[in-house]
């Protein structure tokens, strides 16, 4: 996707709220995925700060939209906050409002027993976000419980691309792939919105 000044500056501002909220952070980490890092990004707390939120989701809904997604959902945790302030900003930019989701990690053994949790119509085409993106694994559960549903996934997106093989996974199995901010092995981390 292309990069405008808007969004480059976008991508630059969130950087440098990622490292005010201390969202990102250096040294040597475990990572979840497996394998350590230089840097240490948790999105929630740049998401669950206002002017995080505000940010990512003035970064991802023109993408959003562009990709003809009616709604955007992710795995929780990290997608939660990121689909609220895109659903929220959707609603009072003028636009088409996106309705938000959320995929569980498993579904529900009460209630319903869903899996995918919010106002999401049949056969959508949809965005789904998470915080960061090392293997994948996250965005690709949430890619197969939507999918599994009907839906189709018309953009993935994330704030943080570690560049550990997710992203190039999602790019070369066709799925439009977006990061806002991307991360390399020596540990730099550089506004990406490729």
């Amino acid at each position: 996707m292309a990069q405008t000044d808007t969004q480059a500056e976008l991508a630059g501002q969130i950087l440098d709220a990622a490292k005010a909220h201390q969202a990102l952070l250096f040294g040597e980490f475990k990572l979840s995925a497996g394998g350590t890092s230089p840097y240490y990004f948790d999105g929630r707390l740049l998401t669950l700060s206002p002017d995080g939120a505000e940010l990512v989701a003035r970064a991802l809904l023109p993408a959003v939209r562009e990709a003809g997604a009616d709604a955007i959902g992710g795995p929780t945790l990290g997608a939660d906050p990121m689909v609220t302030a895109v659903a929220l900003l959707s609603n009072q930019d003028g636009g088409a409002p996106v309705p938000g989701f959320i995929v569980r990690k498993e579904s529900k053994d009460h209630g319903m027993g869903r899996l995918i949790e919010g106002p999401l119509k049949p056969h959508s085409h949809v965005a789904i976000v998470d915080d960061a993106c090392s293997t994948a694994a996250s965005l690709y559960h949430a890619i197969r419980a939507v999918e599994a549903d009907g839906h189709t996934v018309v953009l993935v997106a994330c704030i943080l691309d570690r560049h550990q093989g997710g992203g190039e996974r999602l790019a070369a199995e066709g799925y439009p792939f977006l990061a806002i901010l991307e991360g390399d092995a020596e540990g730099n981390v550089t506004p990406g919105l490729r």
